[in-house]
């Protein structure tokens, strides 16, 4: 039996006065007050904290109960079929696993097309951005919503989790950033303002300190935390900005734009490091690769002579450092980041692509499209190994589970999809 704290025994005992005295058991609240020795002058924020989480504890252990019995009746079904599976059955391990179709769950909820889908970094969430200026939570396990978070007066255009999933930043079409408590209350902390447009990327900095932001007025911002202000801009592009994007130890940075560049800039020194060239549209979405997928996708590229050769020099690491992107001219790029080389090119979509991800395995990445379609490519291979129809119309975002085998999809359809890997 674990033992409670006093802190912990406090909050309890305020947490069922609570209770009792919202739900109209005043005599019962007095009379638990007076032999728990319930401080009736406890600071009010504190209260204010506790104010009706013993519903919501209760809620939230229910559905992790019967999350729990959902988990072992798969168990008991697997353990059946095991005895039956044949040579002929599929013998791909977990890490190889890709979305299959049909679809899990169809969320529905938002009234304007999707424009941002995220897993949230700890628990079993999923969090969507609209047009329709709301930011809403799901439940990816049980298909049921949970929340919306409203304050943008304009198209929420991009959001993100810091690393620890305690706070969800957020922008939108109304020139504003938002930062949201994801802990407690889920209401904005704060409301940045600077941009002049159109704000379409937000990202949080490993550090959790520092926030960036991309614009159609052509700049990205710093922003600190703690107080709000902007403390540096950066600008080279010559058009909208569309996304940035943060590498792994939060040293560099990415940039895309409307000018069909990528740019690459060092945090240390704001300065631009290199400018990638090539593709012959708007540049729609940017993501890092880690560096064990870079070096994997290096052998995969036959540059044999540089595997395991990063060992903690930094010189090495940057040779190595690997971006993705994807463009309305519907194609996909890897590029080798301190070459400024395009290593290889993936074509097949049959519109613009919109967003990408990497398979947490890195030998495959996914793509979402405006041909209303999800694919899965082998990097090894460089093509495209498995086509879903994901949606009747436009397929805006796409999100990829970094630890369990779930894919997440937002379209025009004002719809989300989840979809399990298998």
């Amino acid at each position: 039996m674990v033992m409670s704290s006093s802190k912990q025994r406090d909050d309890i005992n305020l947490a069922v006065v609570d209770y009792l005295e919202s739900h109209g058991y005043a005599q019962s609240a007095s009379i638990f007050r007076q032999e728990a020795n319930v401080d009736e002058n406890a600071d009010p924020a504190r209260k204010a904290q506790l104010s009706g989480i013993l519903e919501k504890k209760w809620t939230l252990t229910t559905r992790l109960q019967q999350k729990v019995l959902n988990l072992e009746e798969q168990l008991k079904q697997r353990d059946k079929e095991a005895p039956f599976s044949g040579p002929s059955r599929d013998k791909r391990m977990p890490e190889e696993w890709i979305p299959r179709p049909p679809e899990r769950f169809q969320l529905t909820g938002h009234r304007m097309p999707i424009t941002k889908v995220i897993f949230h970094p700890q628990f079993s969430l999923i969090a969507s951005s609209s047009e329709d200026c709301t930011i809403k939570i799901w439940d990816f396990e049980s298909g049921e919503f949970e929340r919306s978070l409203k304050g943008h007066t304009d198209t929420v255009q991009d959001i993100g989790f810091n690393a620890s999933g305690k706070l969800l930043a957020s922008c939108s079409a109304d020139m504003t950033i938002k930062i949201w408590d994801f802990v407690n209350t889920y209401e904005c902390l704060k409301t940045l303002k600077g941009h002049e447009h159109n704000i379409s990327s937000v990202v949080f900095l490993p550090s959790g300190d520092f926030i960036l932001s991309a614009s159609r007025d052509k700049l990205i911002k710093l922003w600190d935390i703690a107080n709000g202000y902007c403390v540096q801009n950066f600008s080279k592009h010559t058009d909208w900005v569309r996304m940035v994007a943060v590498n792994e130890d939060g040293t560099c940075f990415a940039s895309c734009s409307n000018d069909r560049s990528i740019i690459i800039w060092c945090l240390a020194t704001k300065v631009p490091k290199m400018t990638l060239l090539g593709h012959e549209h708007v540049i729609e979405s940017i993501i890092w690769v880690s560096d064990k997928s870079a070096a994997q996708i290096l052998t995969f590229s036959g540059d044999s002579s540089r595997e395991g050769k990063t060992n903690g020099d930094i010189e090495q690491q940057q040779k190595t450092a690997m971006l993705v992107s994807a463009s309305r001219d519907r194609t996909i790029r890897f590029w080798e980041v301190l070459s400024g080389c395009c290593l290889f090119t993936l074509a097949g979509h049959d519109n613009w692509v919109r967003d990408i991800r990497l398979h947490p395995n890195g030998k495959f990445l996914v793509s979402v499209s405006d041909d209303k379609t999800l694919r899965v490519w082998s990097i090894e291979h460089r093509r495209c190994i498995k086509t879903l129809q994901a949606h009747p119309q436009f397929v805006t975002a796409l999100d990829f589970h970094s630890k369990l085998p779930f894919v997440v999809t937002g379209s025009v359809d004002n719809s989300i999809k989840v979809w399990e890997c298998r």
